[in-house]
């Protein structure tokens, strides 16, 4: 089994930052990306960013060019910066660890973008 920790969530300002942070641990070995995916009141849960053991990046359309995904391997963690938030930020924010057979997901955190 592998466990997701999440934090770094919070309330913040439009054109504002934060970062999210995530750390794996139990049965790490096997994952082959990290990322996360968000959900909106009312909406489907979405893909913000992913990135491969190998580094290899996935981003939406809506965050590129905003948010930036990092990971360091040997620790197993992933973040994700965000710059220049948007209230269509606002979701609670859910860390995936991907591995062949199965995705592990974080207990998420809420991100809450208003002035």
């Amino acid at each position: 089994q592998v466990q997701l920790v999440e934090s770094g969530g919070g309330l913040v300002q439009p054109g504002g930052s934060l970062r999210l942070s995530c750390a794996a641990s139990g049965n790490i070995f096997g994952i082959y990306a990290m990322g996360w995916y968000r959900q909106a009141p009312g909406k489907q849960r979405e893909l913000v960013a992913t990135i491969t053991t190998g580094g290899s990046t996935n981003y939406a359309d809506s965050v590129k060019g905003r948010f930036t995904i990092s990971r360091d391997n040997a620790k197993n963690t992933v973040s994700l910066q965000m710059d220049r938030l948007k209230p269509e930020d606002t979701a609670v924010y859910y860390c995936i660890a991907k591995l062949p057979f199965q995705n592990y997901w974080g207990q998420g955190t809420q991100i809450t973008v208003s002035s």
